[in-house]
């Protein structure tokens, strides 16, 4: 398990800049975005190296070294709605998975999902998110998502989202997590998709989340 002061929280899902701009604003708030010159896992893992050396309540991270492996498994479910190949799934996973184990990077303490990678791909239909589906199941406390807004009130929505952060085991090892993608069925988000129906952004205020420090936090 990471052991620093900051919370580290990585933000998935398109976030446009007006919405970063507002966070970043925030005075427990620091934003770390990957470095031009990386892409990919490095860009991420540089971009989580330089959090976990952060003394502040939060650190919001836009980038993540799973980003790929998230990608490609939605890809497999995506495509005329019917499952396709994995192997595309199985090269991006076993790129993650050997970077992980040379401790290239290691997992952040939450992951917040921004509604729009959310959204389900046709009424009725769940849509198959890596993050809200294979990921949260693993643990649940540790994956939390934001409804869609304009940026002023869903950056407020995602201050508060900080604030609901809970406590709960860590991470398993990586290979375990991926091994619960493989047998992901999507279907399974119907659940997922409900629950974030009904959330609204709330009014930033106090936000204590567990974490890094887990103590409460003012933002």
């Amino acid at each position: 398990m990471r052991r620093n002061p900051a919370t580290v929280v990585a933000l998935v899902g398109q976030a446009p800049p007006e919405l970063l701009g507002a966070v970043g604003k925030s005075m427990n708030v620091v934003l770390v975005q990957p470095e031009d010159s990386a892409d990919g896992i490095e860009a991420a893992a540089g971009a989580l190296r330089r959090a976990a050396g952060i003394s502040s309540p939060y650190v919001l991270v836009a980038a993540d070294p799973l980003a790929q492996v998230a990608a490609q498994w939605r890809a497999m479910w995506e495509v005329a709605r019917e499952p396709r190949g994995s192997e595309a799934f199985e090269l991006r996973a076993a790129e993650a998975l050997a970077a992980w184990r040379a401790n290239r990077f290691e997992l952040p303490d939450y992951y917040l999902v921004l509604a729009e990678a959310a959204v389900p791909a046709a009424p009725g239909e769940p849509h198959p998110d890596f993050y809200l589906g294979p990921l949260r199941s693993v643990r649940p406390h540790r994956v939390t998502a934001v409804a869609a807004a304009a940026p002023a009130e869903q950056a407020a929505g995602l201050l508060s989202a900080l604030g609901s952060l809970r406590h709960g085991r860590w991470w398993p090892p990586l290979d375990e997590v991926l091994d619960v993608a493989r047998r992901f069925y999507p279907g399974a988000l119907a659940e997922s998709a409900s629950a974030l129906a009904g959330r609204r952004p709330a009014t930033a205020g106090r936000v204590g989340a567990a974490g890094g420090g887990g103590a409460d936090r003012s933002v």
